[in-house]
């Protein structure tokens, strides 16, 4: 009887059609980090999602629905991958290590699988509430990743220096992937590094 109703006509449509959606979100998610939220249109994420456009209003209620879930998906992966350095390596060198990969060559050259702040933040004021509060909340994830690693965590000392260096963080690779000369742009994300390895606290042990 249980074998029936996991195989059920009705579960096989409901797992296809959230496979589907996983698809769509994806490729929104990449999309959006690629070509910014007003790059980013239905007919081509539907497209390369393997799907229909007219199937898009199974899954969403509108553009501003999915380009929300896709904000929201983008800052996790980002943010996974950010604890994803700091668990590799021991404590006291998590900081410096997460420094070091979100400033990297690498992260500059991988916009589309990349941290989606630096990607689109100077696009956010002009996104809807709900891309705006699904974005504000992993920002908000990022700051407190960053705050742990800090001796005084739990204090507003370490939120106020985590503020800071997630800002800095984000702005410099901003920055570095405005200009046309390389140069500029290896020493701006250089010269960041230098600074905030200076201003990292010692341990309060």
């Amino acid at each position: 009887m249980m074998l029936i109703m996991r195989n059920s006509p009705s579960n096989i449509r409901t797992a296809a059609k959230e496979a589907s959606h996983e698809r769509i979100v994806d490729a929104a998610a990449r999309a959006i980090r690629r070509s910014g939220y007003d790059g980013t249109g239905v007919a081509d994420i539907m497209k390369e999602a393997g799907l229909t456009h007219g199937a898009f209003y199974a899954h969403f209620a509108s553009r501003e629905a999915m380009l929300a879930e896709a904000a929201d998906r983008a800052g996790a992966e980002s943010n996974a991958a950010a604890a994803s350095v700091i668990a590799a390596v021991p404590p006291e060198r998590a900081l410096q290590a997460l420094m070091q990969v979100y400033l990297s060559k690498e992260h500059l050259e991988s916009i589309e699988t990349g941290c989606p702040i630096s990607a689109l933040g100077s696009e956010m004021p002009r996104q809807s509430p709900e891309v705006r509060r699904a974005a504000t909340r992993r920002i908000k994830e990022m700051v407190d990743l960053v705050a742990r690693q800090f001796p005084d965590w739990g204090q507003p000392s370490a939120h106020e220096r985590a503020l800071v260096t997630v800002a800095t963080m984000v702005g410099t690779l901003m920055l570095a992937r405005a200009v046309n000369d390389s140069a500029l742009s290896d020493a701006l994300r250089s010269a960041t590094l230098k600074s905030l390895s200076l201003a990292k606290p010692a341990s309060t042990d």
